[in-house]
């Protein structure tokens, strides 16, 4: 904590009352200098060191109006304590919308002067309480911007971290020659890229607790496109409101889109019929649905599953974290697996 004593400027034409002055305010412990007139006031004001200032209405040159006017375009300017006549109440609200922080009536007498020190001891405690408000609120300002600077930094490292882990799996399924171990890999490559596209829009976010979800799912089905080697004559159009998601959230609606998706291509149009699978998402209030579509040979959800049912296990469990449930629609002809969850 500094040791080092307020100093108090009294702006004042008064010679008489500014010794008076002094006198009173040292004995409080403060450093007083003692000025007559605005422009001796704003140099001293100018060359730093002034903690407080005590200011007379009436000057030489002008008012104490004009030293407000003045100190109200300096960052970091002392406060000041308005010093009016007895009759002058208009004048010190006045001073006070110019930015005096108290006014003091001068009168005769002892009374004055205890006035003066008692509204200077104010001004002090309120100047250092509003400094601790600012530096708290700078600190923590800082604190948030480090703290977001390191979880886009982390949130860098894992998405780089899973598409290396991705990278090996697909070079391990590449040197793999029985089918079903190379599309197992294939499909374990592509949910880790699902998960690893979610950390990539995280550290170039503004805000990492939500993702956009139109802008993930359109990357994630494109690198799908890639990762399983969509058929020419298969296609996956996508058809999703524009709208932010919480982050986890968002991890389970890719895992999801991922398997529906990988899911559909492999069982939906077999002996390489010509097809569309169809993603969508739309919002009603709180509330959103994703469903995932396909006009190929169909399937309820009921009965004996195609391959291991790994993928259909992985879907429940993601609609698990959303507090929702798998639906698949009747009537029609191929597949619409519908999620609803609250957003």
């Amino acid at each position: 904590m500094s040791t080092q004593p307020v100093r108090v400027l009294y702006i004042d034409d008064d010679p008489g009352l500014g010794r008076l002055v002094q006198k009173a305010l040292v004995r409080r412990g403060y450093e007083v200098e003692h000025v007559t007139d605005a422009e001796t006031g704003l140099a001293r004001v100018a060359e730093g060191g002034i903690d407080v200032i005590g200011l007379d209405h009436y000057l030489p040159t002008g008012t104490g109006m004009d030293v407000l006017a003045a100190l109200s375009g300096q960052a970091g300017a002392p406060p000041v304590v308005y010093v009016t006549g007895s009759a002058e109440t208009a004048v010190a609200v006045d001073a006070l919308k110019a930015g005096a922080v108290d006014y003091v009536t001068k009168t005769v007498g002892a009374d004055f002067l205890e006035l003066l020190g008692s509204a200077i001891d104010q001004a002090m405690t309120s100047a250092r309480l509003t400094r601790e408000k600012l530096k708290a609120e700078r600190e923590m300002r800082e604190a948030r911007e480090r703290a977001e600077m390191l979880l886009g930094e982390v949130n860098h490292r894992v998405a780089n971290s899973l598409a290396l882990v991705a990278a090996l799996v697909r070079m391990q399924a590449n040197a793999v020659t029985e089918p079903a171990a190379r599309d197992a890999l294939n499909e374990t490559q592509a949910r880790i890229s699902a998960i690893a596209g979610v950390h990539r829009r995280l550290y170039t976010s503004e805000d990492v607790r939500f993702v956009d979800l139109r802008d993930y799912l359109q990357s994630l089905v494109d690198e799908l496109a890639i990762s399983i080697n969509l058929a020419e004559n298969t296609t996956v159009s996508l058809d999703v409101e524009p709208v932010k998601v919480p982050t986890d959230k968002a991890v389970s609606l890719g895992v999801i889109v991922t398997e529906l998706v990988t899911n559909a291509f492999k069982y939906a149009y077999p002996d390489g019929q010509a097809g569309e699978i169809r993603v969508r998402f739309s919002t009603e209030g709180e509330a959103g649905r994703l469903s995932v579509e396909d006009d190929g040979i169909g399937w309820s959800g009921a009965g004996e599953v195609k391959g291991t049912g790994l993928g259909s296990r992985i879907v429940r469990a993601m609609a698990g974290n959303l507090a929702s449930q798998v639906a698949y629609d009747a009537g029609g002809t191929g597949t619409r697996v519908r999620i609803d969850f609250a957003l």
